[in-house]
């Protein structure tokens, strides 16, 4: 299928591992040019390898913290300045701190909102602009499974990217007639370093053990994979989805369906 990523401009928040780097190779692949942008500057040189390795289009790398609104707003202008658009946004964070909604004391919760729901509000209005000068656009949030069904032990993660959700529904009337969709994915179990690392500490370090106490509760038997995930995102992203915005996308084997 022709996904018309081709010279499009992807700009990728915490690109340089995990889901988000699962999505910057899928876009690479489809020929788009991709930028990434994280803080840990020997994950992104390792990245950025790996782009390389496989990009139709070009790639850009930046060391940005995504917590300083001023250092995402000019992060986003510096690669519409060098790649001359932006045309895909795809924002990703890492979760708060797990434990159920008693546990944290108010700073708790603020801190979320500070690490979780206000970077990609403000790397979804930095970039906005271009998508509109454009009149094409394809804005992606990656939140977590916990917006779609309420998981108690992960009370701050549902509380602050539920925020996200509705952040998204806000632009979607917004942008309609500029040609900018606007979906949020929400992958559940996925095997990326975070979840092994969660799977290894429940079962005292056998990371295999413990994923397939995750897969247990998942009609597929088994954990995501990352390219499973980039896959329905880069198809988000794509002109073939034109028709598709306001949507939360779960990726989560349907471990959903069955609580």
């Amino acid at each position: 299928m022709e996904l018309g990523l081709t010279g499009r401009v992807a700009l990728v928040a915490g690109g340089s591992s995990g889901l988000g780097l699962a999505v910057a190779e899928e876009l690479a692949k489809e020929g788009a040019h991709v930028a990434i942008g994280a803080r840990d500057t020997a994950k992104l040189a390792q990245a950025e390898r790996r782009l390389k390795d496989l990009a139709r289009g070009r790639v850009l790398t930046t060391a940005v913290d995504l917590k300083n609104p001023d250092a995402v707003r000019h992060w986003v202008e510096e690669v519409a300045g060098r790649l001359g658009a932006l045309h895909i946004a795809v924002t990703n964070s890492g979760g708060p701190p797990p434990g159920p909604a008693t546990k944290f004391e108010l700073g708790a919760y603020k801190d979320a909102v500070d690490s979780v729901l206000l970077p990609p509000i403000s790397l979804a209005l930095a970039a906005l602009p271009y998508m509109k000068a454009a009149r094409w656009g394809r804005l992606l949030f990656i939140t977590s499974e916990t917006v779609v069904r309420p998981v108690a032990r992960f009370a701050l993660s549902g509380f602050s990217r539920l925020g996200i959700v509705g952040f998204s529904s806000a632009l979607v009337q917004e942008l309609g007639d500029c040609g900018v969709t606007v979906n949020v994915l929400a992958p559940g179990y996925t095997r990326t370093p975070p979840v092994e690392r969660t799977a290894g500490t429940n079962t005292d370090g056998d990371v295999d053990a413990g994923l397939r106490a995750m897969a247990a509760h998942i009609p597929l038997r088994r954990v995501g994979r990352p390219e499973e995930f980039a896959a329905a995102a880069t198809f988000l992203a794509s002109e073939r989805a034109s028709f598709i915005t306001g949507t939360v996308q779960l990726v989560d084997g349907g471990a959903s369906v069955i609580g």
